[in-house]
């Protein structure tokens, strides 16, 4: 795809495998019903990022798939290539970067809690900003954007627990950053279990569990 904007929107996602997706979900509601979940959040990730107005890339965790729901008509697609999820990462904004595009977001591909606007307010903040997050209730991010790269931000980091957003935050305290709304990421039972939107899946597994 021909870059066309300044802006990049980097979409980090794992391949949808029974027992390799929402693992600490799965450990209440079973691997089915986790696969399940998963993909109606990449549905909805689909469906909140297609129109917007940025070129838009999706890095996968272990094979590029052609025939799913990024189509390749609005996605380019890649593969996601470092030790862990900093170097991921920072390798996807560093070839962001290399391609021209001056400013880069990025999010994952399961928050239920984001919107279109979301990801269009954190482009908008980063024409009179360096840096935006978006802070999860967890105590990671939802959203990162930069219109240059500061690597500090992928280093030193215990990813998937809650010190990351206290220790990206420290690494900008001397940057032009701004955040975004605090958000609800979806990682355990406890964080959807009262979401209206998850109670059908919710509703399946207890029934399934009835009748074994």
């Amino acid at each position: 795809m021909k870059n066309t904007t300044e802006n990049l929107l980097l979409i980090f996602t794992r391949n949808p495998e029974l027992g390799k997706c929402k693992t600490r979900l799965a450990a209440t509601v079973g691997d089915k019903t986790a696969l399940t979940i998963y993909n109606f959040l990449l549905e909805h990730t689909f469906a909140i990022t297609k129109e917007i107005s940025a070129h838009k890339q999706v890095y996968y965790t272990e094979e590029i798939w052609e025939d799913d729901v990024w189509e390749s008509s609005i996605y380019d697609k890649k593969l996601q290539d470092g030790i862990n999820l900093g170097d991921r990462m920072q390798n996807a904004f560093q070839a962001g970067f290399k391609a021209g595009f001056k400013r880069i977001v990025i999010i994952g591909s399961d928050m239920y809690d984001i919107s279109k606007e979301d990801i269009e307010q954190a482009f908008i903040a980063l024409q009179n900003h360096d840096f935006v997050v978006g802070p999860a209730e967890d105590g990671g991010y939802y959203l990162l954007g930069m219109t240059n790269l500061h690597e500090p931000l992928f280093q030193d980091k215990v990813w998937g627990t809650g010190t990351v957003l206290k220790n990206t935050l420290s690494d900008l305290k001397n940057k032009k950053y701004t955040t975004l709304s605090i958000k609800n990421d979806v990682d355990v039972y406890e964080d959807i279990e009262h979401i209206d939107a998850f109670q059908p899946f919710l509703k399946a597994y207890k029934n399934d569990k009835k009748t074994t």
